[in-house]
């Protein structure tokens, strides 16, 4: 089934929570989101307002705003220049008396308005000039139809606001039960058809979804060989590219770039069938092949797809065309809906990083992928610092020290077709998942993990957040170590911490300690005084990014590894590693010279 799109009812104040009540009757799904210190009781609480909608929005959520709608406006400003995203946003007064879209109106708010004011026994305020005077908006037409000529929509509306009718050729409900001016002899045209239809200022085309494009190839076939042969087989059978509702395949060539490229030129993704189901539709094929049957096992996959994905009452109006590496078919059927229901899409595991946890530290395609995923698969605590962006997903939480089970499971279940997140704080190639990913594909294969869509990531890792909280320590040459020896042997772990002192460079010490481990940090600090001067300085960075972020500096010296925990990340400087102070001895800053001091002085004494 299709994820639905989350929904949060914002309060301002406690005067609007029995209109919050109300909408929560109407779309129970939806949660009241309360300003923190102004509303009790709300299911989620935040404390700046602006920052909090930003975040619904981008997270692609359905926003009813209990409040003014200029403070909706001027909140939800500086998201608004994402175009992956347009949620409606709906303003309603704290009594409900006045409903109010937005954003997103032809995307679902104005019809939202209408049915939250019925609910509510308030009114819709909606401006748009075709809903209210037709009730149809003809820049919105439903899932199963494609507007044809879509930029000649606006001229088109004027001259129907202008007093013109239309003359109506074929039917559809939406047109019919809207209170357009029909006539048989009208001077403006509307055309339901799937055939090739050129429309005009005066004539809007719309085309049914009712064509399913099967194809098959040879492996790494070229895109545009297939994409090419597609477009002839709709030209030559007047087909409308328009009414195309979906290109299909076997699932065994989920993976094929040619396939994804034909179905991304025609503005949708691939879905794909086992050969079971294909082979189902053997008795409807025009060209069934005993040789397709024993590489693949079914008799066609370019007419088997077409009718699978066309149903039950499916004609197969385009038989198998083949060109040299790429074969197509068409089918006709009930026109569709864009639908998860028919065949199943490539699966995806997107790897993420996001970073510390705050949300303006994480990457913008890290929060894109997961605003675009079904699942997430994660430690809990790392699905809990997403907050909004995790609402409306699937949460898969495992406990810590379930890794293997945890990468097994995201493939898994991205090889079903999903769209899965496999995410961790940090960057999560460093001291995280990914490489166990890589090493489950290597070491135990699958055929279905082979033709996943898989995607890396990175995130702002620990390390770049201590260095940057604590000024610029990583200026010079500098390492990484893990102090864990669950997966390391100690006398390799400890060979490593010889060398980078020896070779003078800042170490940044992941998994300083555990519960368990509580000797590794101590030998650490042994090993690097032997090197470096006392008041080398040292950052002990906890909770990087969240409300109870904790940085210091200090001496090396001066370092206890009984006070750090696993929550820490600690940062050694060099023995060239300085600290100094800004705002009146206020704020102290660590940083590693690269050199650019002296290279200054041998400038000056040049130029002397």
């Amino acid at each position: 089934m299709e994820m639905s799109m989350p929904r949060a009812i914002i309060l301002l104040n406690d005067s609007g929570w029995e209109t919050a009540k109300k909408l929560q009757n109407l779309y129970p799904d939806a949660l009241v989101h309360g300003l923190s210190g102004r509303v009790n009781n709300a299911d989620i609480s935040f404390q700046q307002t602006a920052r909090h909608l930003q975040e619904l929005y981008v997270a692609n959520t359905q926003i009813f705003g209990i409040c003014a709608s200029a403070i909706l406006v001027r909140c939800l400003a500086p998201a608004l220049d994402n175009k992956h995203v347009e949620p409606p946003v709906i303003a309603i007064s704290d009594t409900g008396n006045n409903v109010v879209p937005l954003l997103g109106g032809h995307h679902g708010a104005n019809a939202m308005a209408v049915s939250i004011a019925e609910h509510l026994d308030g009114h819709p305020a909606i401006t748009t000039a075709s809903d209210l005077r037709f009730n149809i908006a003809l820049d919105e037409p439903p899932l199963d139809l494609a507007a044809g000529n879509p930029e000649d929509m606006k001229v088109f509306a004027g001259k129907l606001l202008g007093g013109k009718t239309i003359k109506l050729n074929g039917s559809h409900p939406w047109l019919e039960n809207s209170d357009l001016p029909f006539s048989e002899d009208g001077s403006l045209q509307i055309t339901i058809s799937d055939q090739i239809i050129e429309g005009n200022e005066s004539h809007l085309v719309f085309h049914p979804k009712s064509h399913f494009v099967g194809v098959g190839c040879e492996r790494h076939a070229d895109a545009d060989e297939l994409i090419n042969s597609i477009k002839s087989a709709l030209t030559d059978n007047n087909i409308s590219p328009f009414s195309v509702a979906g290109v299909y395949s076997i699932d065994l060539k989920s993976d094929e770039r040619a396939v994804h490229a034909a179905a991304r030129h025609f503005g949708m993704t691939p879905r794909f069938f086992d050969a079971a189901t294909l082979e189902a539709e053997t008795p409807q094929l025009v060209n069934p092949s005993d040789i397709v049957f024993q590489e693949v096992g079914c008799h066609g996959v370019s007419e088997g797809a077409a009718l699978a994905a066309a149903g039950p009452d499916a004609e197969l109006v385009v038989p198998k065309v083949k060109t040299k590496r790429t074969t197509v078919a068409v089918a006709k059927g009930k026109p569709v809906q864009p639908s998860t229901e028919i065949g199943k899409p490539q699966g995806k595991l997107s790897v993420i990083g996001i970073g510390p946890g705050q949300a303006p530290w994480r990457t913008p395609e890290a929060s894109q992928l997961i605003d675009d995923v079904t699942d997430i698969v994660a430690y809990g605590l790392y699905t809990d610092l997403l907050g909004p962006a995790a609402f409306g997903k699937n949460r898969h939480d495992f406990a810590l020290g379930e890794e293997e089970a945890r990468v097994r499971f995201a493939l898994d279940l991205a090889a079903e077709g999903k769209n899965v997140a496999l995410i961790s704080s940090g960057d999560i190639g460093i001291y995280a998942m990914a490489t166990l990913v890589f090493e489950l594909i290597q070491e135990d294969p699958h055929d279905a993990w082979d033709r996943l869509d898989i995607q890396v990531t990175p995130g702002i890792s620990a390390l770049q957040a201590a260095a940057a909280r604590a000024g610029a320590p990583l200026g010079h040459d500098f390492c990484t170590i893990s102090l864990s020896d669950l997966l390391t042997p100690w006398e390799a772990i400890e060979k490593r911490l010889k060398a980078a002192a020896q070779g003078d460079f800042v170490v940044a010490f992941y998994n300083p300690v555990s519960i368990k481990r509580r000797t590794q940090l101590h030998a650490a600090k042994a090993i690097l005084s032997e090197h470096r001067p006392d008041d080398t300085p040292v950052i002990v960075a906890r909770n990087l990014g969240r409300e109870t972020e904790n940085v210091q500096i200090m001496p090396l010296k001066e370092l206890d590894p009984e006070k750090v925990d696993m929550l820490t990340l600690v940062m050694v400087g060099s023995s060239e590693s300085k600290t100094t102070w800004t705002n009146s001895k206020l704020k102290k800053w660590a940083y590693t010279p690269r050199g650019y001091a002296g290279k200054m002085q041998v400038k000056k004494k040049e130029q002397n």
